[in-house]
Order: structure tokens, then C-alpha cells, then sequence
């Protein structure tokens, strides 16, 4: 299961990454980023993502090229990739607006990292009295 979280990790790591160059390149035109991108609020919100996704992403490629530590990179990195897909629904839930553009990404930063934190952090659960 951890080999197809690797895969997904590679993915949605190297897509954020993507993802900040294309906007700070300014190479999606602002009616397909959001529908009112001349609001400065939804302009800060949307940067206010930066630090918490590239910190998912350097966390994330570090795990993938780690032999020694990769376990706690691998927890740091699927928890603010979660992390930065649930404030993301929340928000657009919020606002009542259900773009599939928006949704699907965001639920599948959110979604795909939580099967492998389970397995992950199970032996310190076990280690701690746990399930």
C-alpha cells in the first residue's frame, strides 16, 4: 500500500509544485482561476496556501529520495498534504460553491494520504497501548 501512496505523493507533490509556478508566472488567466479573481481576498486566500503546500511537497520529495527517516517525512508530508485539502473543501463548502475543478483536487489531497496514515501510525499506537 505504501508503494501506491509513493506514486500518489509524486504526484500531487510535483503538481503543487507546478501548480505555484504557473500561478506566480501568471500563466492561468485569472476567469479560469477562480470566478472573482479580482477579490483580493480570494487572491490572499489562495496565496495564504504556499507555505503549507510547499512544505506538503519538500517533505513529501524528501521521503521519496530518503533511505533513513523517511517514515516521520512521510507522516509530516500526508499530514499537511491532508491538511491542506481539508482547508481548501472547507472553504469552497463555506462559499457554497461546488466547482469540480476546485473539489476534485482538493479531495484527493485530502482523501489519498489517510489509508497510509493509519498504517503508518499504527505501530506507535501499538507502542502506546492502542488499537
Amino acid at each position: 500500500m505504501l508503494g501506491a501512496t509513493k506514486v500518489a505523493m509524486l504526484i500531487a507533490d510535483v503538481g503543487l509544485l507546478v501548480y505555484w509556478v504557473v500561478v506566480f508566472a501568471g500563466l492561468i488567466p485569472p476567469e479560469l482561476a477562480y470566478e472573482d479573481y479580482s477579490d483580493p481576498v480570494l487572491v490572499d486566500w489562495n496565496l495564504s496556501f504556499v507555505p503549507l503546500d510547499l512544505a506538503a511537497s519538500l517533505t513529501g520529495l524528501a521521503t521519496l529520495c530518503a533511505r533513513a527517516a523517511w517514515r516521520p517525512l512521510m507522516t509530516v508530508s500526508l499530514t499537511l498534504t491532508s491538511t491542506a485539502g481539508l482547508q481548501a473543501i472547507a472553504f469552497w463548502a463555506l462559499r457554497g460553491d461546488f466547482s469540480l475543478a476546485w473539489w476534485l483536487p482538493n479531495l484527493f489531497l485530502l482523501l489519498f494520504p489517510l489509508p497510509a496514515l493509519i498504517v503508518l501510525l499504527r505501530p506507535a499506537m501499538a507502542r502506546a497501548g492502542g488499537a
